[in-house]
């Protein structure tokens, strides 16, 4: 199980009941008409039908619920990388999938929904749980492949690797920050794919 996989913070009771994912299912629905900055707790309950008192059993917040929703596109973003990665590839192109999924799958967020991107958006600005935990496992993902291309000797080794690691991140932010990401999408996919080239060949040795 990956890190955006775990019960958002701010949920109360068992994490595993349909009342719960039915109110976060209610909630992705009127978020996505009328926006999560827009919405109170009692609104969202008038809309659903369930009394604010009931909702407050399951969620702390409204961010807790906006925190589930998150989590859950994160984690189909995560999961369309993983797919990606399958198979026996190299360093580089696992490098080249795992930016490029990434980059496309959150376009693709803020072209098919964006008032559920915003929630993305809304999650890095505050720096929720679940854009922190999304983070560090991109992170872990991308260790991972270095170190894979250092072992074929497709990557340098006199970097340290978490500098390394700590540098491409930066250096992506602009492609995979959904705040950054809406002022570049008009220069995607050229410009991710010529800075994806130039971080490979700092990499080479």
């Amino acid at each position: 199980m990956n890190e955006t996989s775990k019960v958002a913070s701010g949920q109360r009771g068992p994490a595993e009941t349909d009342k719960r994912h039915a109110i976060v299912a209610a909630a992705k629905d009127h978020f996505s008409l009328y926006g999560y900055a827009k919405t109170t707790v009692a609104d969202l309950a008038k809309a659903i039908g369930y009394s604010k008192g009931y909702i407050y059993k399951f969620f702390e917040s409204k961010q807790a619920i906006g925190e589930a929703i998150c989590t859950g596109c994160l984690s189909a973003i995560l999961a369309a990388v993983d797919e990606a990665l399958v198979g026996d590839l190299s360093a580089t192109e696992k490098f080249r999938r795992l930016f490029k999924t990434i980059i496309e799958q959150s376009s693709a967020l803020f072209f098919d929904d964006r008032k559920l991107y915003d929630i993305a958006a809304a999650s890095t600005l505050e720096r929720w749980g679940s854009s922190e935990r999304y983070v560090a496992r991109v992170g872990d993902l991308l260790q991972a492949i270095i170190l894979q291309g250092r072992e074929s000797g497709e990557f340098e080794r006199k970097t340290p690797l978490d500098e390394t690691c700590r540098a491409i991140m930066q250096v992506m932010q602009p492609f995979m920050n959904p705040i950054m990401l809406e002022h570049n999408l008009d220069v995607l996919p050229d410009a991710a794919n010529e800075v994806t080239s130039l971080v490979l060949r700092s990499l080479a040795p």
